[in-house]
Protein backbone atom coordinates (compact mmCIF):
# COMPACT_ATOMS: atom_id res chain seq x y z
CA UNK A 1 0.00 0.00 0.00
CA UNK A 2 2.39 2.28 0.86
CA UNK A 3 5.02 1.91 -1.91
CA UNK A 4 1.51 2.46 -4.23
CA UNK A 5 0.97 5.40 -2.26
CA UNK A 6 4.75 6.85 -2.82
CA UNK A 7 4.51 5.66 -7.02
CA UNK A 8 1.20 7.81 -7.21
CA UNK A 9 2.75 10.85 -5.24
CA UNK A 10 5.74 11.02 -7.67
CA UNK A 11 3.79 10.69 -10.73
CA UNK A 12 1.87 13.32 -9.61
CA UNK A 13 5.03 15.29 -8.69
CA UNK A 14 6.27 14.93 -11.98
CA UNK A 15 2.54 16.36 -13.52
CA UNK A 16 2.89 18.92 -11.57
CA UNK A 17 6.84 20.16 -12.01
CA UNK A 18 7.53 21.58 -15.41
CA UNK A 19 10.09 20.39 -17.85
CA UNK A 20 13.12 21.64 -17.29
CA UNK A 21 13.40 23.21 -20.79
CA UNK A 22 10.22 24.79 -20.00
CA UNK A 23 12.76 27.15 -17.34
CA UNK A 24 15.72 27.63 -20.33
CA UNK A 25 15.27 30.79 -22.25
CA UNK A 26 16.34 29.24 -24.76
CA UNK A 27 12.85 27.30 -24.83
CA UNK A 28 10.85 30.25 -25.15
CA UNK A 29 8.14 31.23 -26.16
CA UNK A 30 5.96 27.99 -25.72
CA UNK A 31 2.95 29.49 -27.05
CA UNK A 32 1.48 32.92 -29.19
CA UNK A 33 3.30 36.07 -27.93
CA UNK A 34 1.38 39.19 -27.20
CA UNK A 35 2.44 42.79 -27.69
CA UNK A 36 0.61 45.17 -25.49
CA UNK A 37 0.84 48.73 -27.50
CA UNK A 38 -0.59 51.74 -25.48
CA UNK A 39 -1.99 53.77 -28.76
CA UNK A 40 -3.82 52.85 -31.67
CA UNK A 41 -3.01 52.09 -35.46
CA UNK A 42 -0.62 54.52 -37.02
CA UNK A 43 1.55 55.31 -34.19
CA UNK A 44 5.50 55.40 -34.26
CA UNK A 45 5.07 52.12 -31.82
CA UNK A 46 2.01 50.61 -33.41
CA UNK A 47 4.27 50.88 -36.57
CA UNK A 48 7.40 49.47 -36.00
CA UNK A 49 5.36 46.84 -33.64
CA UNK A 50 3.81 45.54 -37.15
CA UNK A 51 7.23 46.09 -38.94
CA UNK A 52 8.91 43.83 -36.27
CA UNK A 53 6.17 41.21 -35.34
CA UNK A 54 6.52 39.19 -38.82
CA UNK A 55 10.65 38.68 -38.17
CA UNK A 56 9.67 38.02 -35.10
CA UNK A 57 7.15 35.31 -35.40
CA UNK A 58 9.77 33.67 -37.90
CA UNK A 59 12.11 33.60 -35.57
CA UNK A 60 9.90 32.26 -32.66
CA UNK A 61 7.86 29.90 -34.37
CA UNK A 62 4.97 31.18 -32.49
CA UNK A 63 2.28 34.08 -34.17
CA UNK A 64 3.12 37.17 -32.23
CA UNK A 65 0.29 39.28 -32.05
CA UNK A 66 -0.03 43.60 -31.81
CA UNK A 67 -2.95 44.72 -29.90
CA UNK A 68 -3.79 47.83 -29.53
CA UNK A 69 -4.95 49.17 -26.38
CA UNK A 70 -5.00 53.42 -26.39
CA UNK A 71 -6.60 55.28 -23.85
CA UNK A 72 -6.05 55.96 -19.80
CA UNK A 73 -3.03 57.58 -20.04
CA UNK A 74 -1.48 54.56 -20.97
CA UNK A 75 -3.00 52.51 -18.19
CA UNK A 76 -5.51 50.69 -20.47
CA UNK A 77 -2.22 48.82 -21.62
CA UNK A 78 -0.36 49.23 -18.89
CA UNK A 79 -2.80 47.23 -16.39
CA UNK A 80 -3.60 44.51 -20.06
CA UNK A 81 0.05 44.05 -19.46
CA UNK A 82 0.59 43.75 -15.68
CA UNK A 83 -2.66 41.67 -15.11
CA UNK A 84 -1.67 39.53 -17.30
CA UNK A 85 1.27 37.93 -15.62
CA UNK A 86 2.37 36.12 -18.68
CA UNK A 87 6.75 36.36 -19.88
CA UNK A 88 4.35 35.45 -23.25
CA UNK A 89 2.47 38.76 -22.99
CA UNK A 90 4.61 42.02 -22.98
CA UNK A 91 4.26 45.61 -23.41
CA UNK A 92 5.52 47.84 -26.25
CA UNK A 93 5.42 51.08 -26.13
CA UNK A 94 7.12 55.00 -25.46
CA UNK A 95 8.22 55.62 -22.05
CA UNK A 96 7.37 59.17 -21.93
CA UNK A 97 3.71 57.62 -21.41
CA UNK A 98 4.68 56.15 -18.25
CA UNK A 99 7.66 57.70 -16.80
CA UNK A 100 5.31 60.91 -16.07
CA UNK A 101 2.48 59.08 -14.00
CA UNK A 102 3.78 59.69 -10.53
CA UNK A 103 3.67 63.61 -11.29
CA UNK A 104 0.55 63.04 -12.23
CA UNK A 105 -1.59 60.07 -10.27
CA UNK A 106 -1.53 58.96 -6.57
CA UNK A 107 -1.81 55.52 -6.07
CA UNK A 108 -0.40 53.93 -8.83
CA UNK A 109 -1.82 50.21 -9.74
CA UNK A 110 1.91 49.47 -10.50
CA UNK A 111 5.37 49.57 -9.99
CA UNK A 112 7.46 50.80 -12.76
CA UNK A 113 10.93 48.70 -11.41
CA UNK A 114 9.22 46.04 -10.27
CA UNK A 115 6.00 45.00 -12.68
CA UNK A 116 7.77 46.63 -15.89
CA UNK A 117 11.34 45.38 -16.49
CA UNK A 118 12.88 46.30 -19.43
CA UNK A 119 13.75 43.67 -22.80
CA UNK A 120 14.93 46.14 -25.34
CA UNK A 121 15.50 49.92 -27.11
CA UNK A 122 13.87 49.76 -30.26
CA UNK A 123 14.28 53.58 -31.52
CA UNK A 124 13.60 57.35 -30.91
CA UNK A 125 10.52 58.57 -32.71
CA UNK A 126 11.10 61.69 -34.52
CA UNK A 127 8.14 64.00 -32.62
CA UNK A 128 6.44 66.74 -34.90
CA UNK A 129 4.88 70.37 -34.27
CA UNK A 130 1.74 70.11 -36.34
CA UNK A 131 -0.35 73.20 -37.21
CA UNK A 132 -3.65 73.70 -39.91
CA UNK A 133 -2.21 75.14 -42.84
CA UNK A 134 -5.78 77.37 -42.72
CA UNK A 135 -4.83 78.90 -39.84
CA UNK A 136 -2.23 81.66 -41.33
CA UNK A 137 1.12 81.16 -40.01
CA UNK A 138 2.96 79.21 -41.52
CA UNK A 139 5.89 78.62 -39.06
CA UNK A 140 6.11 77.62 -35.21
CA UNK A 141 7.46 81.52 -34.50
CA UNK A 142 4.36 82.59 -36.44
CA UNK A 143 1.95 80.62 -34.64
CA UNK A 144 3.15 81.67 -31.38
CA UNK A 145 2.73 85.33 -32.33
CA UNK A 146 -0.75 84.62 -33.33
CA UNK A 147 -1.09 82.64 -30.01
CA UNK A 148 -0.19 85.58 -27.89
CA UNK A 149 -2.78 88.04 -29.72
CA UNK A 150 -5.54 85.79 -29.18
CA UNK A 151 -5.18 84.33 -25.80
CA UNK A 152 -7.49 81.82 -25.02
CA UNK A 153 -8.77 81.35 -28.41
CA UNK A 154 -6.39 78.80 -29.24
CA UNK A 155 -6.63 75.14 -28.15
CA UNK A 156 -3.86 72.32 -28.26
CA UNK A 157 -3.13 68.40 -28.02
CA UNK A 158 -0.21 66.31 -26.99
CA UNK A 159 0.67 62.54 -25.98
CA UNK A 160 -0.37 62.23 -22.31
CA UNK A 161 2.83 62.05 -20.30
CA UNK A 162 6.23 63.03 -20.67
CA UNK A 163 5.76 65.18 -24.21
CA UNK A 164 2.69 66.69 -22.31
CA UNK A 165 4.89 68.00 -19.72
CA UNK A 166 7.54 69.66 -22.43
CA UNK A 167 4.53 71.06 -24.58
CA UNK A 168 3.02 72.60 -21.69
CA UNK A 169 6.03 73.49 -19.87
CA UNK A 170 7.41 74.93 -23.13
CA UNK A 171 3.79 76.96 -23.49
CA UNK A 172 4.10 78.63 -20.08
CA UNK A 173 7.79 79.80 -20.93
CA UNK A 174 6.71 81.33 -23.49
CA UNK A 175 3.29 82.91 -21.87
CA UNK A 176 0.56 81.28 -23.88
CA UNK A 177 -3.01 80.86 -23.18
CA UNK A 178 -3.76 77.96 -25.47
CA UNK A 179 -6.63 75.39 -23.96
CA UNK A 180 -6.13 71.75 -23.63
CA UNK A 181 -8.02 69.33 -25.45
CA UNK A 182 -7.42 65.78 -24.11
CA UNK A 183 -7.77 62.75 -26.68
CA UNK A 184 -7.97 58.99 -25.94
CA UNK A 185 -5.88 57.99 -29.01
CA UNK A 186 -3.76 60.95 -29.83
CA UNK A 187 -3.48 59.76 -33.90
CA UNK A 188 -7.21 61.14 -33.60
CA UNK A 189 -5.76 64.37 -33.65
CA UNK A 190 -4.25 64.64 -36.54
CA UNK A 191 -7.36 65.08 -39.04
CA UNK A 192 -8.76 67.61 -36.38
CA UNK A 193 -5.81 69.66 -36.85
CA UNK A 194 -6.36 69.29 -40.75
CA UNK A 195 -10.33 70.16 -40.62
CA UNK A 196 -8.81 73.30 -38.17
CA UNK A 197 -10.49 71.97 -34.90
CA UNK A 198 -7.41 71.70 -33.47
CA UNK A 199 -4.50 74.83 -33.37
CA UNK A 200 -1.66 72.72 -32.85
CA UNK A 201 -0.74 69.37 -31.42
CA UNK A 202 2.86 67.40 -30.44
CA UNK A 203 2.95 63.93 -31.58
CA UNK A 204 5.04 61.37 -33.66
CA UNK A 205 5.43 62.18 -36.66
CA UNK A 206 3.71 59.29 -38.21
CA UNK A 207 0.39 60.45 -37.36
CA UNK A 208 0.65 63.48 -39.31
CA UNK A 209 2.73 62.74 -42.36
CA UNK A 210 -1.21 62.04 -44.19
CA UNK A 211 -2.22 65.15 -43.33
CA UNK A 212 0.68 66.83 -43.76
CA UNK A 213 0.98 65.42 -47.34
CA UNK A 214 -2.68 66.43 -47.95
CA UNK A 215 -1.83 70.17 -47.89
CA UNK A 216 -4.04 70.32 -44.53
CA UNK A 217 -1.58 69.86 -41.85
CA UNK A 218 1.85 72.11 -41.63
CA UNK A 219 4.48 70.49 -39.96
CA UNK A 220 6.24 73.33 -38.43
CA UNK A 221 9.53 71.50 -36.90
CA UNK A 222 10.80 68.09 -36.20
CA UNK A 223 12.61 66.49 -33.48
CA UNK A 224 16.71 67.34 -33.28
CA UNK A 225 17.38 66.47 -37.40
CA UNK A 226 15.52 66.89 -40.35
CA UNK A 227 14.16 64.10 -41.84
CA UNK A 228 13.67 62.85 -45.37
CA UNK A 229 9.84 62.12 -44.94
CA UNK A 230 9.39 65.69 -44.97
CA UNK A 231 10.52 69.27 -45.69
CA UNK A 232 10.05 70.38 -42.15
CA UNK A 233 12.61 72.63 -39.81
CA UNK A 234 13.86 71.10 -36.55
CA UNK A 235 12.65 72.54 -33.36
CA UNK A 236 15.91 73.73 -32.61
CA UNK A 237 15.86 75.20 -36.38
CA UNK A 238 12.20 76.69 -35.49
CA UNK A 239 13.90 78.84 -32.29
CA UNK A 240 12.93 76.65 -29.76
CA UNK A 241 15.20 73.99 -28.64
CA UNK A 242 13.71 73.62 -25.48
CA UNK A 243 10.84 71.56 -27.06
CA UNK A 244 12.98 69.41 -28.24
CA UNK A 245 13.05 65.54 -27.10
CA UNK A 246 12.39 62.01 -28.89
CA UNK A 247 10.11 59.44 -28.07
CA UNK A 248 11.92 56.55 -26.76
CA UNK A 249 10.15 53.36 -27.77
CA UNK A 250 11.13 49.86 -25.16
CA UNK A 251 9.80 46.64 -24.86
CA UNK A 252 8.95 45.38 -21.44
CA UNK A 253 8.92 41.95 -19.45
CA UNK A 254 6.55 41.25 -16.65
CA UNK A 255 7.50 40.80 -13.00
CA UNK A 256 9.57 38.21 -12.19
CA UNK A 257 10.60 37.67 -16.02
CA UNK A 258 14.92 36.70 -15.39
CA UNK A 259 17.15 38.63 -17.34
CA UNK A 260 18.84 35.67 -19.01
CA UNK A 261 15.53 34.89 -20.26
CA UNK A 262 14.72 39.14 -21.21
CA UNK A 263 18.63 39.25 -22.24
CA UNK A 264 17.51 36.53 -24.89
CA UNK A 265 14.29 38.03 -26.12
CA UNK A 266 16.60 41.27 -26.52
CA UNK A 267 18.64 39.84 -28.66
CA UNK A 268 16.42 38.29 -30.78
CA UNK A 269 14.34 41.93 -31.14
CA UNK A 270 17.97 43.64 -32.01
CA UNK A 271 19.08 41.22 -34.27
CA UNK A 272 15.59 41.69 -36.02
CA UNK A 273 15.70 45.06 -36.28
CA UNK A 274 19.02 45.08 -37.60
CA UNK A 275 17.42 43.31 -41.03
CA UNK A 276 18.28 46.49 -43.79
CA UNK A 277 14.66 46.74 -45.06
CA UNK A 278 13.47 47.12 -40.78
CA UNK A 279 15.88 50.36 -40.85
CA UNK A 280 14.70 51.47 -43.90
CA UNK A 281 10.97 51.62 -43.32
CA UNK A 282 11.83 52.89 -39.56
CA UNK A 283 13.55 56.04 -40.99
CA UNK A 284 10.78 56.44 -43.74
CA UNK A 285 8.37 56.80 -41.14
CA UNK A 286 10.41 59.12 -38.75
CA UNK A 287 11.80 56.79 -36.19
CA UNK A 288 15.38 56.72 -35.66
CA UNK A 289 16.45 53.22 -35.00
CA UNK A 290 18.56 52.69 -31.42
CA UNK A 291 18.05 48.31 -31.33
CA UNK A 292 19.94 47.10 -28.19
CA UNK A 293 19.11 45.04 -25.09
CA UNK A 294 18.13 45.66 -21.40
CA UNK A 295 21.03 47.83 -19.59
CA UNK A 296 20.58 50.58 -22.21
CA UNK A 297 17.09 50.61 -22.41
CA UNK A 298 17.38 51.19 -18.60
CA UNK A 299 20.07 53.79 -19.22
CA UNK A 300 18.20 55.59 -21.99
CA UNK A 301 15.16 55.87 -19.13
CA UNK A 302 16.91 57.73 -16.77
CA UNK A 303 18.01 59.89 -19.15
CA UNK A 304 14.81 60.74 -20.13
CA UNK A 305 14.05 61.08 -16.22
CA UNK A 306 16.32 63.39 -15.92
CA UNK A 307 15.19 65.68 -18.49
CA UNK A 308 11.52 65.60 -17.49
CA UNK A 309 12.16 66.59 -14.16
CA UNK A 310 13.37 69.97 -15.80
CA UNK A 311 9.91 69.96 -17.58
CA UNK A 312 7.95 69.30 -14.03
CA UNK A 313 10.03 72.10 -11.93
CA UNK A 314 8.80 74.54 -14.77
CA UNK A 315 4.79 73.86 -14.32
CA UNK A 316 5.39 73.52 -10.59
CA UNK A 317 4.86 69.62 -10.73
CA UNK A 318 6.39 67.06 -7.57
CA UNK A 319 6.12 63.73 -8.05
CA UNK A 320 2.54 62.33 -6.21
CA UNK A 321 4.47 59.40 -4.56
Amino acid sequence: MLARVAIAFCLLAATMTPPAEAQSPAAWPQRNVRLIIPFGPGSGADTSARMLSPQLQAKWGHPVIVENRPGGDAMVAINAFTSAADDHTLLYGAVASFIAHPYHHENLPYNRERDMLPIARISITVQAVGIPSSLGPKTLKEWVAHARANPGKLNSASVQGMSEMIFHGWMKKEGLDVAKVPYRDIVQAAPDVGEGRLSIMMSSLAPQIPVAQAGKLIVVGVGNRRTPVLDAPTITEAGFPDLDHGGLIGVFGPRGMPLDLRRRVGADIVEAGKQPEIIDRLNKTAQLPAFAGPEDLERSIAEMAGKLDGAAKTLGLRQKQ
